[in-house]
Parts: structure tokens; sequence; C-alpha cells
């Protein structure tokens, strides 16, 4: 297992950026709601670390009865592979039955918390059920014993295992169509108990740091399942080096090794042109990437609304974390960092300012401020299912986006639980946020009131565009 630090070249801010906002203090972020898309993802939020993937589809299922107030429906449950940027594949069922799985759809490592599963409280069983059923079990003739059953195929396993995470992921009223999965199903449903959440297969603790140049800031926690990492920084850093505890540049890493950015006084802007004394501004970032596998039960999200999967296995594969270092000579020294929490319903934006000026600005029409050498988390309330796209750029004029879509329901709780009968699980390709036409909402559950939920929603996005402006507060400085 190996793995890779590099630290990004140094983005500097001369005399006349300085002279252009010495008359403000604080941060500036401007933008609005938005109906997520190929932008919006690649503006994401910061990720909290691990593996990045590409849904390919569901390649290992039977069939399943949905059974609501609009009657009986078949669909198709089983196992989907996705294919791990960098290197790797992984094997996931999904958490959420009536909401559509688009392919191509590019899927995030999360924390549960960022999720459905967050709050609700059978998710421990879930990972029960993963861990003790296909494809963690593998010998299938075991499991047909457990199940009370002669044999079971892939099939079966797949399908049973999928109904079984289905009754507590959704609550819903669903079997397996085949005997024998069923059988499994209740097996794997009565047989569950509680089991912790796993931790995330590679992260950096935390994902952003501030300070004055001339010093070491940090310390970054790696933390990691994978046995060993490595560290190489490009030669253009502008100075800046990644370092341990004892100021000597790092060569190899482990899980809890702690990393610093080391800044030098003078450090040199992306033109290689140093800056002079008071105008020592700048970002660089540390970006991680190990080799391991990704631990079973580990959440994945899309922000193209594609339904949420859980991990049921992993192959050695690729995964990687950024936390990004911002200093200044003087004035308000941020560090900005966001994370969804759906217990709140919510993206909490945490501010860490290292300055001697407070961090002043205005959010939601609503003042706030962050005192010199301070920490404040500020929770931007969001409806469910609502996209965000904001830049928050700090005195030094570097800025931070933060973009993407709040899914922290069952489609059945968001909207009722009327199914739309499927057909062979094969769903259109679609871009991200968009829900494909047709009779195939989803290969593994969808709702036919999907198209007008968009559409809705949609609309109150544009109805609420200004709801998230945030404008500078402009402060005059003295001397």
């Amino acid at each position: 297992m190996c793995a890779s630090y590099s630290a990004r070249s140094v983005r500097g801010r001369g005399a006349a950026g300085l002279a252009a906002l010495a008359l403000t203090s604080g941060l500036v972020a401007t933008g609005v709601l938005a109906a997520a898309g190929p932008a919006a993802a690649e503006g994401r939020p910061q990720s909290q670390g691990g593996a990045t993937a590409t849904m390919g589809g569901l390649k290992t299922y039977g069939a399943a009865v949905l059974h609501d107030e609009g009657g009986d429906h078949q669909i198709s449950a089983g196992l989907f592979e996705m294919a791990v940027d960098g290197g790797g594949m992984l094997q996931t069922y999904c958490v959420d039955i009536h909401n559509p799985t688009q392919k191509d759809a590019k899927y995030y490592e999360t924390p549960w918390n960022g999720t459905s599963l967050g709050a609700n409280r059978n998710a421990g069983k879930i990972r029960w059920i993963l861990k003790h059923s296909y494809p963690q079990v593998n010998d299938l003739a075991a499991l047909a014993r457990k199940a009370g059953v002669k044999n079971l195929t892939e099939q079966d396993a797949a399908a049973g295992t999928q109904v079984a995470i289905w009754r507590y992921s959704d609550g819903a009223h669903v079997d397996a169509a085949d005997a024998r999965a069923e059988k499994l199903a209740d097996y794997l449903h009565r047989s569950a108990r509680d089991l912790a959440e796993p931790k995330a297969s590679l992260s950096l603790d935390p994902p952003a740091v501030s300070g004055r140049p001339g010093h070491r800031l940090g310390p970054v926690t790696v933390h990691t399942d994978a046995s060993s990492v490595t560290v190489a920084s490009p030669a253009d850093t502008g100075g800046v080096r990644i370092v341990g505890k004892d100021g000597k540049p790092v060569t190899s890493a482990k899980n809890g090794s702690r990393l610093y950015f080391d800044v030098p006084r003078t450090a040199a802007d992306p033109d290689g042109n140093s800056t002079a004394p008071g105008d020592a501004a700048g970002s660089a970032d540390l970006t991680v990437q190990a080799s391991t596998t990704v631990p079973v039960g580990r959440a994945f999200t899309s922000d193209s609304r594609s339904q949420t999967q859980i991990l049921a296995g992993s192959s050695e594969s690729t995964v990687s974390a950024t936390a990004v270092a911002t200093w200044a000579d003087k004035g308000a020294i941020p560090a900005l960092s966001a994370q969804k929490d759906c217990d709140k319903g919510a993206l909490d934006i945490k501010v860490v300012n290292k300055g001697d000026k407070a961090y002043t600005f205005e959010l939601m029409g609503a003042a706030h401020s962050v005192p010199a050498a301070a920490t404040r988390t500020i929770a931007i309330p969001l409806q469910e299912d609502q996209a965000y796209d904001f830049t928050i750029t700090g005195p030094d004029g570097l800025g931070q986006r933060f973009a993407g879509v709040l899914d922290c329901k069952t489609q059945g709780v968001a909207v009722g639980t009327k199914t739309q009968t499927l057909g062979e699980p094969v769903p259109a390709p679609a871009k991200a946020g968009e829900v494909p036409d047709g009779t195939n909402l989803a290969e593994t559950g969808g709702t036919d009131t999907t198209p007008l939920i968009a559409a809705i929603g949609l609309s109150l996005l544009v109805l609420g565009a200004t709801a998230l402006s945030i404008v500078r507060k402009k402060k005059t400085t003295q001397g």
C-alpha cells in the first residue's frame, strides 16, 4: 500500500491586491441556490476524504416485490458495481428504494451523518447485514444453511440481502420474489444487530488550517487503514514544504501521523516573484492518496441526486483526501471547511480565524463575526434535495467554493411511497442533476412523481435564489 502527498503551487497576493482590499475586513461570499449539475459537482464541498467512484450499474440481482398503497410492484434488487477513480472496484447496495440510480453518476465516500443513515436508528443493523451476507460471505452453501434453504445462487443472495437492507433503510414492505432469497432476507432482517459506523478509508483532520508565514501551519492528522503512505512535494511550491512535527521534510507517514505546512517568511507567488514583508499571503493544498480497501458500511452519495449507496465490498482501491492551508501577515486569517449535517438539515461551515482582526460577514441576512483567534460553526439551513452553490472569498482574495445538494431522507419518506413498475434494470445515461425519462426510473426502485418533484424543486430554487446570497460587509480599517 502506498500514498503520496503534494503541496499545490502557492497562490500569492501582491501589493495591488492588498491596496484594493485595504478597506475590507472579513469575507465576501457570492452565489445562489442552483440545480446540481456538472459545475456544482466540480465545486462540491470539501471532501471528507476517501474513495470517489463512477456508477456502473446493477450487476448481480434478482426480483423483489414492493407493496405500497398503489399495489404490488415487481422491481430489481441486487448488487451494484462502481469503478474507483485511480483504480479499484466497489460493490454496493442502495439505501433509497424509491429514488432513481443514474448510470455514470459520480459518487463520493460520505459519513453517515451526511446521508439518510445519520438519522436512521437502524443504520448499524444495515452494516451487520452487509458483514454477514453476500458478497462478504461468499460461501453460499454456508449462507444457505443459516437461511434454512438448500442452496442459494449469487442472484438469490444479492436479492435477499438488498431486500433485508431496504426493510431497515426505508422501512419498506418488500419481499424477494424467489422463495430462497426471501428466506435469506428474513434471516438477515431477524438476526441483525447494531454495529458502529466504520471510519473513513482516508481522511485529513482538520481539512483546513491557517496562520502566519514563517511558521509551521497545522497539524493535519492522517487517518487511514492503509499500512503506509509516502510523501512527494512538487518543485513549484513557492518554498512551502510538508514536514513532520520535528520540522524535517516527510518522506513516509502512516495512520496518526501529524503533518505541517512549513511556510517560509517570504514565499514566492505563482510567477516566482518574492513577496515583501506585509504582502506574504497565499494558499497551498496538501493532497493525500493511498491504496487500500474501503471499509464495509461506508456510505456513498452523489451530487446528481442518484440514490445513496452503502458499501458491500471493495477491491484494493485508490483513495484520497485534501487539506488546504492559508496564510497572511496580518488581518483576519480564516480556515474554511464545510460538512453536511442531516440531523440539522443544514450545511455547517466552520470558520477558524487565526488572525489579529475579527472575520466579519453577513450570511442569509444575519451578521456574523468570528473574533481573532476564535472558531465558529455557521449552520446554513437547507430544504431536502436543495442544491447550493456559492463561493466564500477571504481578505487575501482567495476563494473556497461550496456546492452540492442536501440529500438526507429516503425518497419514500420525502414524497410518499407510490412506485412505478420497473422493467429491465438498464437506465438511460443521464447528465448530473437529470432524471432519466421513460419507465426505467431506477435499477432498484423509482417513483413516477420524480419528474414532478424535480420541476417543483427547480422552481423553488429559482424563487429562493437570492436567499443564499452572501454579500461583503465593508469595514473601514484604522491606521
